[in-house]
């Protein structure tokens, strides 16, 4: 909630969810890029870019969730996408299971960000 004599506006239940979304996919991702380094390859390079993309759209998300930027509408819409994005990029190795992992918790973010986007903050 909000201090007296303040204009923030209280942290919802869904902005608290949304935030710890961010959180986990952006830890995910970066255990993520880890795997990837020590396998190499091509396919891993282009996974890569779009799993730094996602680690740190996600960090600046739930940064700016948390202290209520008025922007935080727009970034959740950038985030959402950069999300989907790794996702289909992860897919690409349905065998890997870091990878699948990885997918699964930025599908998560995604759809959890795509709510904050229509939703007034």
């Amino acid at each position: 909630m909000a201090q007296p004599g303040t204009t923030m506006p209280a942290m919802t239940k869904q902005m608290q969810d949304c935030i710890e979304a961010c959180m986990n996919c952006h830890s995910i991702c970066e255990e993520t890029m880890s795997s990837c380094m020590q396998q190499g390859g091509q396919a891993q390079m282009q996974i890569m870019r779009a799993l730094m993309d996602c680690s740190e759209t996600t960090r600046m998300c739930a940064d700016m969730m948390m202290r209520r930027s008025p922007m935080s509408g727009e970034m959740c819409a950038m985030c959402a996408k950069a999300c989907d994005m790794a996702a289909e990029a992860c897919m690409s190795m349905p065998d890997d299971k870091q990878l699948m992992r990885c997918a699964d918790a930025c599908r998560k973010c995604a759809e959890m960000c795509r709510a904050m986007a229509g939703a007034r903050m």
